[in-house]
């Protein structure tokens, strides 16, 4: 029985990290081959006590989705699927239409995965941490810098 239980242990420790490995690997591919997107921000609560020095983000986008006297326009949206975006001037995005599947998508438009929350939908990274110190130099931020893959998947990579 000893033999069989750290088998099984090293065969789950192996599957974990090959896991965390896939996990990195494709984020990673993301960064270096996805397309650039910038989603303008709206305020957001700059601090926090116990995570250091870091930018909540909130984008204008996905909040023209929720607004007060909307509520069945909010309901009709599915709980998970994908933002479609169109690409302006200097990469900066337009949320077109919410969808639950990759298609239909036009030449032209991107996607982007979102989840709808309580109150809002979640495209992209909510917060960014910078080094303690740095706020200054993110306080101004206008845009959330944000890489997509052709799957919807995105990483961000930076504010400006």
């Amino acid at each position: 029985m000893k033999t069989y239980s750290k088998i099984l242990i090293l065969l789950n420790l192996a599957f974990v990290l090959a896991y965390f490995v896939y996990a990195i690997r494709q984020k990673e591919n993301i960064l270096h081959n996805g397309k650039l997107v910038k989603l303008e921000l709206a305020p957001a609560d700059p601090r926090s006590l116990m995570q250091g020095d870091y930018m909540a983000l909130n984008y204008k986008e996905a909040n023209k989705f929720f607004r007060f006297g909307q509520k069945k326009r909010y309901d009709s949206i599915p709980a998970r699927g994908y933002a479609v975006l169109s690409l302006h001037e200097n990469q900066v995005a337009t949320i077109l239409r919410l969808q639950k599947d990759k298609t239909p998508l036009s030449p032209g438009e991107t996607l982007m995965e979102f989840n709808k929350n309580r109150f809002s939908i979640s495209i992209g990274a909510e917060s960014f941490f910078f080094q303690e110190g740095k706020s200054k130099q993110y306080e101004h931020a206008k845009y959330g810098l944000i890489r997509v893959d052709e799957a919807g998947r995105s990483v961000l990579v930076g504010v400006e």
